[in-house]
């Protein structure tokens, strides 16, 4: 297909969680959360997926009574979504080309 092409970011939800992090040093849990519309339990199992694929690197503290979630990419995570969105510039460009022979459209 495209290289840089990776299918662990491709799907939505999971998409949308690495370029939440690719704009921030840290994210708390509920701000991903509620910028992707997830339950918490579905942001968890694409949390996991990804930090199988050492993408994401999830930290737990305790502050006093409080529990808090931090997410942040890895240096692998960001250079794979990095390439990914390479990937899909590409694609996106290759669409936009017209075919031998056709004009571009508007013309």
């Amino acid at each position: 297909m495209y290289p840089g092409f990776d299918e662990v970011i491709h799907p939505q939800p999971r998409l949308s969680i690495m370029a939440l992090l690719a704009a921030a040093d840290w994210a708390e849990f509920g701000f991903i959360r509620d910028s992707v519309g997830l339950s918490d339990s579905a942001l968890s199992k694409h949390l996991s997926t990804l930090e199988q694929a050492a993408y994401v690197t999830i930290r737990k503290t305790n502050t006093g009574r409080r529990r808090t979630t931090d997410l942040r990419l890895t240096r692998q995570g960001r250079a794979a979504f990095d390439a990914h969105v390479s990937a899909l510039q590409a694609l996106i460009a290759a669409a936009r080309t017209p075919p031998e022979g056709e004009p571009p459209p508007g013309s």
